[in-house]
């Protein structure tokens, strides 16, 4: 089963031809990083527009990666929800357009979905198993009992995680996107700055106080015109949101006798989480999968991926 897969749910527009959900054929994306970067964060105007100029060069650029032609594959899908309204629907569009003129059938795929199956592509899955998701603008765990079956034990009741450290490095003043930037930091500072762990309970999740403690001392210590160590900041933020999201996924862990823990999103590229989960999933020898970095952020091949096996749990579902 070969997919033709498009993503345009925020500042990426990707497109990707993947075999049956994990032979990756051919995986391009055009980023807008050092547009949005001017602004300080995504634009979404500027984003749809963006991805208008660029759609046909992507699918130009894939099919000739591919060294394929759209007659070639079998289906057409598309991220459908969620994400900035403007930017889906150019994906959208365009996948429809492909789907009625070469007569394809036509997939709508969940973007959180995608994020899940960019670990199938280069892993597979041992049910019951947990997810973590984190990204700009997610931040939840979900469980997994089958293929395509999605049970969400929690989310975040405000910011996401990548959100927060996009919050926390503008007003520190060290750059766009965030994630990347005080990860860095992180890893030369040492936490000294004390901060708290929010635990709004269950398995949700809650970054805005933190996110808070982290402006206020920021903004206290300058106007009393004592030096902020940004590196010993960073490195605090990043203690405290990683202690929060490893404390949930292991209570989840235990509760539901997962056989495997899977990181999904663009905050899994996160080298701090990466090493203080797959440190604990492993001590409780338990399977821990998480991304390769190209395919932790917003990414096409997650979509056909996602596609693939959605297709195949409806098909299943129908016998």
């Amino acid at each position: 089963m070969i997919i033709l897969a498009i993503e345009t749910s925020c500042d990426e527009t990707a497109m990707a031809i993947v075999e049956d959900g994990k032979k990756v054929i051919a995986n391009y994306v055009y980023t807008q990083i050092s547009i949005h970067t001017l602004y300080g964060g995504v634009v979404p105007e500027i984003a749809s527009r963006e991805h208008i100029k660029k759609i046909t060069y992507v699918l130009d650029a894939t099919l000739k990666e591919a060294k394929m032609k759209i007659d070639d594959v079998d289906y057409i899908a598309v991220t459908a929800k969620p994400g900035l309204l403007g930017s889906l629907m150019v994906g959208i569009n365009c996948a429809k357009t492909l789907a009625l003129v070469y007569n394809k059938p036509l997939i709508m795929v969940d973007h959180i979905y995608g994020h899940i199956y960019a670990n199938y592509l280069e892993d597979d899955f041992i049910f019951p198993l947990l997810a973590l998701v984190v990204s700009g603008g997610h931040t939840e765990l979900v469980l997994m009992k089958d293929h395509y079956e999605f049970e969400i034990l929690g989310e975040t009741m405000d910011d996401a995680v990548g959100e927060s450290y996009d919050k926390v490095a503008r007003v520190v003043g060290v750059g766009y996107p965030g994630g990347p930037i005080i990860d860095k930091m992180a890893s030369i500072g040492k936490p000294t700055y004390k901060l708290p762990r929010p635990d709004p309970g269950d398995y949700n999740f809650s970054f805005s106080g933190l996110k808070s403690a982290v402006i206020n001392l920021y903004h206290n210590e300058t106007m009393k015109g004592n030096e902020i160590n940004k590196e010993d900041l960073a490195a605090s933020f990043q203690e405290a949101v990683i202690d929060c999201l490893v404390n949930k996924t292991m209570k989840a862990v235990s509760e539901y006798k997962v056989k495997q823990v899977i990181v999904a999103g663009g905050v899994a590229a996160n080298k701090g989480l990466r090493q203080r989960l797959g440190e604990e999933v492993t001590k409780q020898n338990i399977k821990f999968t998480i991304p390769s970095f190209k395919y932790c952020t917003d990414n096409a091949a997650m979509i056909a991926s996602a596609a693939y096996n959605q297709i195949k749990h409806e098909n299943n579902s129908a016998k």
